[in-house]
């Protein structure tokens, strides 16, 4: 107990006996308290740990606080002659101290449920009469041994009400000041729980923008070749589409898949857009194999190749080129999408053919998913052309679970 003063023969430490205890809920409850989840690490000495089982912390500051007073005042006494007339009255103090701070604890624990004001009247209260006895006590014990008539007399009893009431106090401030800082914590693990809960739900939201995105398109090609009596064509499609939509329903929305399996999809999505656009649709990738095992966002870069079709395949009767390449940097993995399209020119800023949800949605989860550890970038040239360039932080399966 590093918080523990030495004691002097003209005074009684307090502060062993204060952090002795803080509440009786730990006799209560003594299964451990939620801790929340992993959140951003804080440079401060967090002592949570141990107050992870209040039943065991309860009792060890309990014995350590007492137990050290005892010793301490013992050896203060022994260190002026060993005598029978000093140490028991110690022995009878730390004995009583440690019981009344029992009844405190559970005194205080009861007036927590109470109003503020009767909280404070009632603690205030307790202490007075806690201090009196306790004075009391002292006051019959150093009587007793020291005449050996035992009595109580009121200048016995005002010589120890200072220092009763000292220990007390303290020991009291402590019980209130660690129940205080157990509520804060677990007011900021709620918080972090709930911060977590918000922040799936949001990537989960916007991992569900992309499907009816991507699935109106589709359908609507689908339609297209019914009504001009393309069955084949109509059914080949209907087959890549569930193909690609049980992969994109087999994975949690905030799941994250490798670089790897983030390019097979990207395939699928193209095998789909393909038929639509036949040879107006030509593709590249350009995959560095150190790459293929980093961790992403599922279908991130999917919005990004369906708004290269859009801007860059669509409004061209040539079509154009669309390449993904990926590349390991370091401890970074970068991925950059480009087309061969016009660029940010006046059809791609129209209102009426705006980005919508796919840039805005892989920068949210960008955001999410890595806070500020990201790049995004959008160019373009005058020639003609436009590029989306991401930059991530290298991660593995393992890293990402942790991190989950």
């Amino acid at each position: 107990m590093a918080t523990l003063p030495a004691p002097s023969p003209a005074s009684t430490p307090v502060a062993g006996s204060a952090i002795s205890s803080w509440s009786v809920n730990a006799q209560k409850d003594g299964g451990p308290r939620g801790g929340g989840r992993k959140g951003p690490r804080r440079p401060t000495w967090n002592v949570r740990p141990f107050f992870e089982n209040k039943a065991r912390a309860f009792w060890t500051l309990q014995a350590a606080g007492w137990g050290g007073y005892l010793l301490l005042r013992g050896v203060t006494a022994i260190s002026n002659g060993f005598r029978l007339e000093v140490i028991i009255p110690i022995i009878v103090e730390a004995i009583v101290g440690y019981c009344i701070t029992l009844i405190l604890s559970a005194c205080y624990n009861y007036y927590r449920r109470l109003p503020r004001f009767a909280e404070v009247f009632l603690a205030l209260g307790t202490l007075a009469a806690a201090t009196f006895f306790y004075a009391s006590l002292v006051a019959f014990a150093y009587s007793f041994m020291r005449s050996g008539v035992p009595g109580i007399t009121v200048t016995g009893i005002a010589g120890a009400v200072f220092l009763t009431f000292v220990m007390l106090a303290s020991w009291s401030a402590l019980y209130y000041a660690i129940n205080f800082y157990l509520v804060v914590e677990d007011q900021l693990a709620e918080m972090r729980a709930l911060e977590l809960q918000a922040s799936s739900a949001q990537l989960a939201m916007l991992r569900y923008q992309l499907n009816p995105h991507f699935l109106f398109n589709t359908l609507n090609s689908i339609s297209t070749l019914v009504l001009l009596k393309q069955t084949e064509r109509a059914n080949a499609m209907l087959s890549r589409l569930s193909s690609f939509l049980r992969y994109t329903l087999a994975n949690e929305p905030t799941a994250h898949v490798t670089v790897a399996q983030e390019v097979e999809t990207l395939k699928l999505y193209l095998e789909i857009e393909k038929m639509r656009f036949e040879s107006r649709l030509r593709t590249a990738f350009e995959i560095d194999p150190r790459a293929e095992r980093a961790m992403l966002p599922s279908l991130l870069l999917q919005p990004l190749i369906e708004n290269a079709i859009k801007y860059a395949v669509t409004p061209q009767e040539e079509g154009a080129d669309i390449a993904l390449r990926v590349r390991f940097a370091g401890d970074r993995v970068q991925i950059a999408v480009s087309d061969t399209g016009p660029g940010l020119n006046e059809a791609r800023i129209s209102p009426s053919l705006s980005t919508g949800v796919g840039l805005a949605n892989i920068r949210e989860r960008l955001v999410q998913a890595y806070g500020p550890d990201h790049r995004f970038e959008t160019r373009s040239t005058p020639a003609g052309g436009f590029s989306v360039e991401i930059e991530i932080p290298f991660q593995l399966n393992d890293l990402n679970k942790e991190a989950a």
